[in-house]
């Protein structure tokens, strides 16, 4: 299929999935890497119970805890900046 076509066919709301070729997709900045974290035992504890009053699992409520956090400190740019309070 040809540009214009694919063009067309996604234009008219018509499928292009079969089109593309998804085994080498990526998402760039989303790839994922193992961590390991040592929490004290009551940090784990409260994360365990916000997690069970939200319905969620305890790396879903960290993960979107740290996201929550890391995303304040980004300018309007989407660029990380310095705490101007850290050494």
């Amino acid at each position: 299929m040809n540009s214009s076509d694919f063009d067309r066919r996604f234009d008219e709301g018509e499928s292009v999935i079969d089109a593309l070729d998804l085994s080498a997709a990526r998402r760039p900045r989303l790839e994922q890497r193992r961590v390991n974290v040592d929490f004290p035992l009551w940090m784990v504890e409260q994360l365990d119970l916000e997690a069970s009053r939200l319905g969620v699992t305890r790396q879903s409520i960290i993960k979107v805890w740290l996201a929550e956090r890391l995303e304040r400190r980004r300018d309007p740019a989407g660029i990380a900046v310095a705490d101007p309070t850290s050494p």
